[in-house]
Parts: structure tokens; sequence; C-alpha cells
């Protein structure tokens, strides 16, 4: 399967990193093709320009600026997501990604004025994220990260679809073996990919 990887944090040292190094890891183990996108190496350029809004809705000329990320991104079979959630939100940079590639045309069409997904060549989607917090304390808050995936992002791609989301929350508190456990469900989630 073709797996386009997100990865989004400027910190080699960071255990995201680690998370990161386990999935493209595992997914190559497993044979699958991976496009392993690192945001931060790439030097992605996350805001969305005045010039890039205006022409926004207009298919295809709205590709230009991030041609190389679409043509990434509708090549890809499954996408997995690596990143921290901070702010109770996705990194700016994996924002940005959303914001400039998840175009009109590319991500969804609009029909009647509604939104119908277009990646559907992706059947698989899988976020691998931590939290500073607990998970209650994310619930609280309504958990924005896991909707976006698990609606918006899901919403996307084919409709029969399968998405995972993977959380280590309460990273301010945790332990070398809560690591360890975490890592072990992500190898394991990248095993049934």
């Amino acid at each position: 399967m073709r797996v386009l990887v997100l990865y989004a944090h400027p910190c080699e040292d960071s255990f995201v990193s680690a998370l990161h190094d386990k999935v493209v890891a595992g997914l190559r183990a497993g044979g699958h093709e991976v496009d392993d996108c690192d945001l931060y190496a790439e030097e992605f350029e996350p805001v969305l320009s005045r010039a890039e809004r205006q022409f926004y809705h207009e298919v295809p000329a709205n590709r230009g600026p991030v041609a190389a990320y679409v043509e990434r991104l509708e090549r890809a079979e499954a996408l997995v997501l690596v990143f921290p959630v901070w702010n109770f939100g996705f990194p700016a940079i994996l924002k940005g990604f959303f914001d400039r590639v998840f175009l009109p045309g590319v991500s969804f069409d609009l029909v009647d004025g509604n939104a119908k997904g277009a990646l559907t060549g992706v059947r698989r989607v899988l976020a691998v994220t931590t939290y500073g917090a607990t998970r209650f304390r994310a619930a609280l808050v309504g958990d924005p990260p896991r909707r976006l995936v698990k609606r918006v992002v899901r919403a996307a791609v084919h409709p029969f679809a399968r998405c995972r989301y993977l959380a280590c929350y309460d990273m301010n508190r945790t332990t070398p073996e809560r690591r360890r456990a975490f890592l072990e469900r992500v190898d394991a989630a990248i095993q049934t990919l």
C-alpha cells in the first residue's frame, strides 16, 4: 500500500519523533511504500497567502503553489498523521497543510454547495499523537484534534475507509513504561494497517 506519513514535530529528540520512527520502520517492514513527509524538515510553509485564498475555489489553478504536495496526497492509499497536540489543536504546520493542500478539487468537491470527499483512493487513516493533558481534560474541551481526524479528515477519504486515532494522554506525567506500552500499541496498529 502507498502510505503518506505526515509528521509534524520540530524536535528530533521528542517522544513524537520516536513514534514517527516506529511508524515509518513498521510500515517499511510491512512492505508498504512509504512517502515520509516531515513537514518541518521540508520547511513546509503553513500560511495560506492572500493570493491563494483569492483563487481557492478555482480548480485546478488552486493547486499551483502546493502542486507537489497535492500529487503526494493523491497517490496515497493510506494517510498516517504523527503529531503532538498543542493547546488542544494541531501544530500550526500541520493545520497549515490542511488549509493549503486539502483544497476544492483535491480533498473535496462542491456538489450543489455541499462538500463531498474526493480522496477516494485513501482507504486507511491513522493518527498517532500525544497530549500533555489527561484524556478527561481533553474530553472536557471537546478533544478538537480527535474530532477533526475522525470527522473532517475521515469525510475527505473513501466512504468505507478505516480510521483509527491513537493518543498517548497525560505526557506531562508519563512514565517510561507507559511510553513503551504506547509504542507497542502503535506498532500493532501499523501491522494491521
